[in-house]
């Protein structure tokens, strides 16, 4: 086995690479330091959860439910009167569910319990 001179460099560069201690300047490790702590106190300030209110979803189901089945009483029943008298009270209903959503809304203050709280990604929290 023969040295050859070329490995010998290259060792060289090898070992001159691994004694290498780069350390940053203090100056510019204390301002990176401080952006990132910036960085971190804007994040901690930001609301950690987006909350989407469905106060009035129990209210619109409601109302398509009734609406629909006033329709179908209409096309379906043959007696003009009964399919009249159907869909009214399907109507009746409806609108009743919208007052007593409306009225729960005031009294009861259901929006803050009707709620879904969605988590941000990437917030500290």
């Amino acid at each position: 086995m023969r040295d050859n001179q070329s490995n010998i460099v290259i060792e060289e560069v090898i070992q001159a690479s691994m004694k290498m201690t780069d350390v940053p300047d203090p100056e510019l490790n204390q301002k990176l330091k401080a952006a990132l702590y910036q960085q971190e106190a804007v994040l901690q300030k930001q609301p950690a959860t987006h909350k989407v209110s469905i106060w009035y979803l129990p209210m619109i189901l409601n109302l398509i439910t009734f609406s629909l089945l006033g329709v179908c009483a209409l096309s379906v029943i043959e007696n003009i009167y009964l399919s009249y008298m159907t869909a009214g009270v399907c109507f009746y209903v409806g609108l009743a569910g919208v007052l007593l959503t409306l009225v729960g809304v005031k009294r009861a203050n259901i929006k803050e319990e009707l709620a879904i709280r969605i988590e941000k990604r990437g917030v500290l929290a």
